[in-house]
């Protein structure tokens, strides 16, 4: 068995070649036909032609659909250059008028081959269920798009270009989304006007015998252009009323199929120098955070991850228990922290704020120090000693949650005259160091020797490393022995985690509870949204010290890094980041929280605007009371002049209000006058004249009279002799659109009145 694909060129002559989709040779003349205008051998039946546009569609609508999947990014090289090769060569065809057709045959052949190959695809290739299906689809769509041949081929295709934007809006949570599927509902709209037509012209038993031109062509493809765009506004302002409207139901179905994002953050139990290095240099967004009340970006906080209190020299790691907490009635998770007790309350200021995370595929809450509450859609999130919050929802990943937390302004006073006496646990948690070169200590202790307590040693540290190092993100390739012992004797320069590292063990060495903590930078705030933009690149590490009588107090030994430059092209992405950030927030995470803000706001609005409007009218009414006693006044001591005064006032009122009449009438003597340039309306005001010179003779048109018939009503031989002639004259010009008839209507008119003054 041979694999067959027929391919026919049609035959045609040079006219079909100037109209490539709207010619072809017939013999049926009784159905409507376009004529080329050069030649008159060369037509197309309406149904034909509309088969065509339809077929190009139908072909746009299958492609734009692809696109829109392919724009997610979500599909492997691969099969995006398989389908759009094929979707190609499908273009191609179409183009020159060519035929090619997969047999039936080898469609059954290749669809068993396929549903094999599904099953690898699913197990080994892909490994996932996602993947694999719009595999699946895909391989169907390029199969179906060449064995087209009946209508339902045709809604299958339909289905596909369908099920493929819906893969893409799986795959993706990107604003892209919203400009490919535009694109894709103009052709869908389109593909379906047509398809009514394309079956309402087959089904159709009585055909036109007028043939039609070109023009009338082009005139339906204009119109259909015309149409489309408005039929997808009213689809689009329709579907939003509905989406924003409609009870929302956050239940996540299909969040399961959902891709997780590449881990680009780094953020785990286990950290391993260098990983940040690597992980700064990308700028992908990691989460926006919007704080409340906060307009002008005042805030300088780092965002926590996780804490981690055990180091082997080489990786630092968490290994403080978890305990899981349970949602409150109102979704509302509440902690408690120890360690805040003894910090003064003047010191501590609460915030609300707001994190969307983009899908990075981590289970951590980023939160400022100390929170105190998280409200999010999570059943179960657990907490560590360290006051990180992991999520352990399974059908809920970190997405959006709102919290608040207590940050403090430590006051180095008090600070300094803290005891030295530690809890147990504390100091058999956060002391532990790795067996360490000698000279780490010993640096420790020559760093810290003027300082006589445990603040003051730990601002000495951190200020040697700021200003005695330099930050960089180029690393040696080759892994050192001793990763701590080269940053701090022989290379002198690193990132963010070498610093915190060094810092925290040399807190250590020196008794001095501390740990490392893993998060962001406050990020770059964004005044059009009022959100602090969050990238990988702000991806940091930082110590945290302990306290006895106060709790943990953050130190950062990094040095700044390189500033980031500012122009034209970052507020231009201030601005993209502002849609992209509308997008989210009232698409994507629209649920029935944002429907309560909607319908509070419109309810707050209306009745402001209410309240504006009547006051409005209420000043209007009061000054045209006050006006109208004004005049009245005026007019008692001085009638005569107000007389003349409310003449001049009411002839522009009646001129006013008769506007419409006399710009009628201007317009029915100018035609009038000119009667060859528009025969039909001249007919019927001349006309209309000529019956109210007759009338005054005693001769009155009933409505229900033809002109002829009122011709034979009158009377008067000379008068009937003269409108006879008129009506012809009027019927030519009225029916005909004579223009010779039109121009003897005056003269004829002037005859009628000169004859019934006799």
């Amino acid at each position: 068995m041979r694999f067959a694909l027929a391919i026919r060129p049609p035959q045609y002559d040079s006219t079909q070649r100037a109209l490539p989709f709207l010619t072809e040779i017939t013999n049926n003349t009784s159905t409507p036909v376009l004529t080329s205008p050069e030649q008159g051998s060369a037509t197309v039946p309406l149904p034909v032609a509309i088969n065509r546009y339809f077929e190009l569609a139908l072909y746009l609508l299958v492609f734009t659909g692809f696109a829109t999947l392919a724009s997610t990014g979500g599909l492997d090289i691969p099969t995006v250059v398989v389908v759009s090769s094929a979707l190609l060569v499908r273009g191609y065809t179409l183009t020159k008028r060519r035929v090619l057709v997969i047999p039936e045959r080898w469609t059954a052949v290749l669809t068993v081959i396929y549903v094999a190959f599904y099953l690898v695809d699913y197990l080994l290739i892909s490994g996932n269920f996602l993947n694999a299906t719009v595999h699946l689809v895909l391989f169907v769509m390029v199969v179906r798009l060449f064995s087209t041949q009946r209508d339902r081929d045709h809604y299958f295709l339909s289905v596909i270009s369908f099920l493929m934007v819906l893969a893409a809006a799986l795959l993706t949570v990107d604003s892209v989304f919203l400009l490919a599927f535009g694109g894709f509902l103009l052709m869908a709209v389109a593909t379906f006007v047509l398809m009514e037509m394309k079956r309402a012209s087959a089904k159709a038993t009585i055909q036109s015998k007028e043939s039609s031109d070109l023009r009338a062509y082009r005139h339906m493809a204009f119109s259909l252009a015309l149409a489309t765009p408005l039929l997808v506004v009213l689809i689009l302002m329709g579907g939003a009323a509905i989406f924003f409207v409609l009870p929302r139901i956050s239940a996540g179905y299909l969040s399961g199929y959902s891709p997780v994002g590449e881990l680009t953050t780094g953020f785990n139990d286990r950290v391993q120098l260098g990983s940040i290095g690597q992980i700064q240099q990308s700028s992908s967004m990691v989460m926006h955070i919007q704080i409340n009340g906060d307009h002008g970006g005042g805030f300088d906080l780092n965002w926590r991850g996780v804490t981690l209190d055990l180091f082997d020299g080489r990786t630092w790691t968490n290994s403080q228990e978890k305990q899981v907490l349970a949602a409150g009635p109102d979704g509302l998770f509440s902690f408690f922290h120890q360690e805040g007790k003894g910090k003064p309350r003047e010191t501590q200021k609460t915030i609300h704020y707001r994190v969307l995370m983009e899908p990075i595929g981590v289970n951590v809450f980023f939160l400022a120090p100390m929170p105190h509450t998280l409200r999010g859609n999570y059943s179960l999130i657990a907490i560590d000693n360290g006051a990180a919050l992991f999520d352990l929802d399974l059908e809920h990943p970190v997405g959006g949650y709102e919290a608040t937390s207590l940050i403090t302004n430590p006051e180095p006073k008090l600070l300094r005259t803290l005891s030295d006496s530690y809890p147990a646990p504390v100091l058999s948690n956060y002391l532990k160091v790795p067996p360490l070169d000698p000279r780490i200590p010993q640096l420790a202790q020559q760093i810290t020797t003027s300082a006589d307590n445990n603040y003051d040693r730990a601002r000495a540290l951190e200020s040697y490393l700021s200003t005695h190092f330099h930050y960089t993100l180029e690393l040696p390739r080759t892994i050192q022995r001793d990763p701590l012992a080269n940053f701090l004797f022989e290379r002198k320069q690193g990132h963010c985690e070498y610093f915190a590292s060094s810092m925290a063990v040399m807190l250590r060495t020196l008794r001095i509870p501390s740990r490392v903590v893993n998060g962001f930078r406050t990020g770059e705030f964004n005044d059009l949204t009022s959100q602090y933009l969050v990238r990988a690149s702000d991806a940091h590490s930082w110590v945290e010290a302990y306290f006895p009588g106060y709790g943990w107090v953050s130190f950062d030994p990094t040095p700044a890094g390189p500033g980031t430059a500012h122009g034209r092209w970052s507020r231009m992405m201030m601005y993209w980041d502002a849609m992209q950030s509308f997008w989210r927030e009232w698409i994507i995470n629209f649920d029935t929280s944002h429907q309560q803000i909607l319908g509070q706001g419109a309810v707050r609005n209306s009745r402001q605007w209410f309240e504006q409007a009547r006051n409005w009218a209420r000043q209007r009414y009061l000054a045209l009371m006050a006006a109208a006693r004004h005049i009245q006044k005026k007019t008692v001591d001085s009638p005569v002049r107000w007389s003349i005064v409310g003449l001049i006032v009411s002839v522009p009122l009646l001129l006013l209000v008769n506007l419409r009449r006399l710009l009628l009438g201007l317009r029915s003597r100018r035609i009038a006058a000119h009667p060859e340039k528009a025969a039909r309306l001249a007919a019927s005001i001349w006309y209309e004249r000529m019956t109210r010179v007759v009338e005054r003779r005693g001769w009155r048109k009933s409505p229900a009279q033809t002109p002829a018939e009122f011709v034979t009503c009158i009377q008067d031989f000379s008068v009937r002799d003269s409108v006879a002639r008129f009506t012809r004259h009027y019927e030519g010009a009225r029916f005909g659109d004579c223009a010779q008839d039109a121009g003897r209507l005056p003269e004829l008119f002037d005859e009628i009145t000169a004859t019934a003054r006799r």
